[in-house]
């Protein structure tokens, strides 16, 4: 079956990566990678998906050949292929940007949002996730060459587009790009002071991403105005995404305040707490957008003149693993002191 082929050679793409020390063996897996998820990008045939496909497409190979470039001028420099020998100042600085534009940082962010919105919800929760995690490595890898103040730059941009440019969507799809570029945000900015905790941000923004994904799959919602009658149909998952939401946002009992607390508490330490501040104010916007999904799914009883189509009452099956996914995005604040322990 073509989309075991397809799921597999994304698993091995990111296993090639992640595991690589050499730069062409990483950038091998980048393009197994891009490769393996273009026919799930474009597999409705919509004139919107084949546009995302290609889009996403062009993107990646730009970045693809950017980062070969930096490791090569690198290697020319230096005569070191190996990933965490990455010293040359101007291979780190086209290494940023073709990871920028990899991970889709702001000002590199144009092409996520579009890809997104074209895609079906199952392959926009790869792209948000899984396709986030070898770029991401690459920069765990390199973190220590890196210059920190382009990052944290970068940083506080995505921080605040994501967060303004999310204000008003209606399509729940792009809102979780904007959201994502956001996340991005806070995994870029300690990076370069505190590796682990980028790694730690993105494993449970995954977990939180890929819960709401999978609620909005089953219960078939793709727009904010589909999102108000889904409470009448499915009232437990709806409920189940408004707390998997706030979490996203950050709110305290939740999970998603504990990579956000630690983080702005790292950066405290390193003596950045004027960008702490900017970072915790720029979450606010992120907090609005995710107030009002969690208010279209909950709180709102649709007035009956709404013109947008009847739903069937259609019994998708539930993902199982809705279930554990959701109950880890709220519940796992209290593992915080064993996080502390970790150097």
């Amino acid at each position: 079956q073509a989309k075991l082929v397809f799921v597999t050679s994304l698993i091995l793409g990111t296993t090639i990566t992640v595991s690589s020390n050499h730069w062409v063996m990483a950038w091998a897996g980048l393009e197994i990678n891009t490769l393996a998820i273009l026919p799930l990008i474009s597999k409705s045939h919509h004139p919107r998906a084949i546009e995302a496909a290609t889009k996403y497409f062009l993107v990646q190979a730009t970045a693809s050949t950017l980062l070969l470039f930096s490791s090569m001028t690198n290697a020319w420099q230096t005569g070191q292929w190996d990933i965490t020998q990455m010293t040359h100042p101007t291979s780190c600085l086209i290494l940023t940007s073709a990871i920028s534009m990899k991970l889709g940082l702001v000002p590199f962010h144009f092409w996520f949002p579009e890809v997104l919105q074209g895609s079906p919800l199952t392959t926009s929760l790869i792209l948000s996730t899984l396709m986030k995690f070898p770029p991401l490595t690459l920069l765990y890898m390199t973190a220590p060459s890196l210059n920190s103040t382009l990052l944290t730059t970068l940083a506080i941009l995505s921080a605040s587009l994501g967060g303004w440019m999310g204000l008003n969507q209606t399509q729940v799809r792009k809102i979780l790009a904007f959201s994502s570029i956001a996340h991005l945000g806070w995994m870029a900015i300690i990076i370069t002071y505190h590796p682990k905790l980028t790694l730690l941000n993105f494993y449970l923004y995954s977990m939180m991403t890929a819960a709401v994904f999978l609620t909005l799959n089953s219960i078939k919602v793709v727009k904010l105005s589909t999102l108000m009658t889904a409470w009448t149909k499915a009232p437990a998952l709806s409920t189940m995404l408004l707390l998997t939401l706030l979490s996203l946002a950050g709110l305290p009992p939740l999970t998603g305040f504990l990579p956000k607390w630690l983080i702005i508490q790292e950066l405290t330490k390193q003596d950045m707490a004027p960008t702490a501040a900017i970072m915790a104010l720029l979450s606010l916007l992120g907090l609005f957008f995710y107030l009002r999904l969690a208010y279209c799914t909950m709180i709102t009883l649709p007035p009956h003149t709404m013109n947008h189509m009847k739903q069937w009452h259609t019994h998708k099956p539930i993902n199982p693993l809705i279930a554990p996914l959701v109950t880890l995005s709220i519940l796992l604040l209290p593992i915080a002191p064993i996080i502390c322990t970790i150097p």
